[in-house]
């Protein structure tokens, strides 16, 4: 069968890369295109688009580049029809995915849609879009089953986090190998640099993170370079000599990490599952964060602390986000107390979130009701 995806970021295009792996272990003929990034068109997929071209954030970004991504809403719908697939599958991006759906479902595609968007944290009001276009959702967060069918009334299929797969897919690492390969310090404890994976949230969180190093010199500190941004765009944070860089190479990191400071995002849940203890950081522009207080809903804004119903680990956001408090935040988290107990707090979150083959379980469903359609 043939079978169309749409990826718009770097997390999408690790859960897109892993489903095409799984589509094509039970599909022997599926043929697939696709909008993702490198792993995608590894794992088989024909890359359509690239994410690179799509990383619009925030409010007024989108606003700036609305030429641009109309554009892009016109190829995708043209590309489709020409490839006509037998399903459609999104993953997450929910502002592009839900124009596309609203088209796809009036030219009588089957949409699926896997990993929902988070209409639980903001304008909930989507929910009648996703009743009139997606044929079958397939959600990742155990409170999201609820949310959709005791809350919305509408059924969907609850298949396990695709992050413990890729985690646990990931081969051994040689750590002494590792950090002599990028001239990380044989003997310092590592403290992990996670920014984000966007121009933008780089340039607001990075510098801050790195006005520790010299707070914390007998550790060292790491940036975790996104694959959607080249190193050159890295090269002015790196003067100091107790900060390295790696680009692609973030699970690694994690792996032997310390502590990590976290941009919010899919990145908290990442780094709780490598039972690393972090602090979540996050800023935007003062426009686009005014606007997203006043729709955002949540008393969280990490997936770790969301998934637990709970203050696991600690939320620096927008003014909160200071030099002072990230260095009292990372200090309670290298040593003592916190640092147990957040660590103990992400055993449970393993057990919360299920067992692995959340790609394999959804891939089959995606064929079983290909099938049937």
């Amino acid at each position: 069968m043939k079978y169309y995806i749409i990826a718009g970021e770097a997390s999408g295009d690790l859960h897109g890369s892993n489903l095409i792996k799984a589509l094509k272990r039970q599909d022997s003929n599926a043929d697939i295109r696709c909008w993702g990034g490198d792993l995608m068109q590894q794992a088989g997929g024909t890359l359509a688009k690239h994410y690179k071209e799509l990383a619009f954030m925030g409010f007024i970004e989108v606003l700036l580049n609305l030429n641009a991504i109309f554009k892009n809403i016109k190829f995708c719908k043209q590309d489709i029809a020409a490839f006509n697939p037998d399903a459609i599958i999104f993953i997450d991006y929910s502002g592009f995915n839900l124009r596309i759906a609203k088209w796809a479902k009036e030219h009588n595609f089957l949409n699926n849609y896997y990993i929902s968007p988070q209409i639980w944290a903001s304008r909930e009001g989507r929910i009648e879009k996703i009743k009139a276009t997606v044929d079958h959702m397939y959600v990742i967060l155990p409170f999201e089953k609820e949310f959709y069918e005791k809350k919305h009334n509408y059924p969907v299929n609850f298949v396990g986090h695709p992050l413990l797969d890729a985690i646990a897919n990931k081969p051994d690492l040689n750590e002494q190998s590792f950090r002599s390969t990028n001239g990380i310090d044989p003997n310092k404890p590592i403290i992990a640099l996670l920014p984000g994976s966007r121009k933008q949230e780089v340039q607001k969180m990075l510098t801050l993170m790195l006005s520790l190093a010299d707070d914390f010199a007998d550790h060292e500190f790491v940036i975790a370079g996104a694959p959607s941004l080249d190193k050159e765009f890295y090269i002015p944070f790196l003067t100091n000599a107790n900060v390295k860089f790696i680009q692609n190479k973030t699970y690694d990191l994690l792996s032997i990490a310390t502590a990590a400071l976290v941009t919010s995002g899919t990145a908290t849940l990442e780094t709780a599952l490598f039972k690393v203890p972090q602090v979540v950081c996050y800023k935007a522009n003062w426009i686009s964060y005014q606007i997203a207080k006043r729709i955002i809903t949540l008393e969280y804004i990490s997936l770790v602390n969301l998934i637990m119903q709970k203050e696991v680990v600690k939320e620096l956001i927008q003014d909160d986000f200071t030099k002072q408090n990230l260095k009292k935040e990372l200090t309670l988290i290298l040593d003592g107390e916190a640092r147990t107990k957040q660590l103990a707090a992400y055993n449970e979150l393993i057990t919360k979130l299920g067992g692995s083959g959340a790609s394999d379980l959804a891939a089959s469903l995606i064929i079983e009701n290909a099938k049937t359609t």
